[in-house]
């Protein structure tokens, strides 16, 4: 555990990078400003099994957080695991996963998710979010129109007249009811999956972090998390 604990506490806390801008995951603030829901739970959980205290690193976006991945400003990062990501940080398989779809406005002609990567199809996303990325990854056809947060992203989807607006169920089930006539589209062209990670030259930490979240999942401590917190929309990943 000393070897553990010297990587991934190094400044004798626990240094947890956590991203503000997913409201599932960080869904308050307490008295003392810290970050409070599922997110900064693991984290707590984790410093309290290490015997050492935590230290919230507040980030506005995870492609904020994952830039700070070698600035050696945190220790662990709780963001969804993606391939660009993965270059320089080390994952733990997810704790939970977030279904992300489409938005599309009144009178759209799309009538499924396959519909929607197509030319001449403007979709507006929250640039370099898990599902973003996801996005950059396998729409071949369609045109990405991204906005620096969630809120700027409905923004250009409104202002811009754009075709659809990707994002998390969760949030897109808040935007249909201020857009009379819009629809999500049904199923999913991704689930954000929602993990653990650390810089890659920790080596005896990964292993650690990664049984950390098997058994978190399987004990239900992932489950009683997201009851606590009262979140609609977190599913636990499945066992790796």
């Amino acid at each position: 555990m000393q070897k553990i604990r010297s990587e991934l506490a190094p400044t004798g806390a626990l240094r947890a990078g956590i991203n503000l801008a997913n409201f599932l995951l960080v869904s308050g603030k307490s008295a003392a400003g810290d970050p409070e829901g599922v997110a900064p739970d693991m984290a707590r959980e984790i410093a309290s099994r290490l015997g050492v205290p935590v230290k919230f690193v507040a980030y506005a976006s995870p492609g904020e957080l994952a830039d700070a991945a070698e600035a050696n400003v945190w220790d662990i990062g709780l963001i969804g695991a993606e391939p660009q990501r993965a270059e320089k940080i080390a994952f733990t398989p997810a704790y939970v996963e977030i279904e992300a779809s489409y938005l599309v406005p009144a009178g759209s002609k799309l009538a499924s998710i396959a519909e929607v990567d197509r030319p001449g199809i403007r979709i507006a996303v929250f640039g370099r979010s898990a599902y973003g990325l996801w996005l950059e990854r396998n729409v071949k056809q369609a045109t990405l129109v991204r906005g620096d947060s969630i809120d700027a992203s409905y923004k250009l989807f409104i202002d811009e007249k754009c075709d659809a607006l990707a994002g998390l169920k969760p949030r897109l089930l808040k935007d249909v009811q201020a857009l009379p006539g819009a629809r999500i589209l049904a199923g999913r062209f991704s689930a954000v999956q929602q993990a653990i990670g650390t810089a890659r030259k920790n080596a005896a930490a990964i292993p650690f972090l990664e049984n950390f979240v098997a058994e978190a999942k399987a004990s239900g401590f992932v489950a009683r998390l997201i009851a606590r917190h009262k979140v609609q929309g977190l599913s636990v990943a499945a066992a790796a």
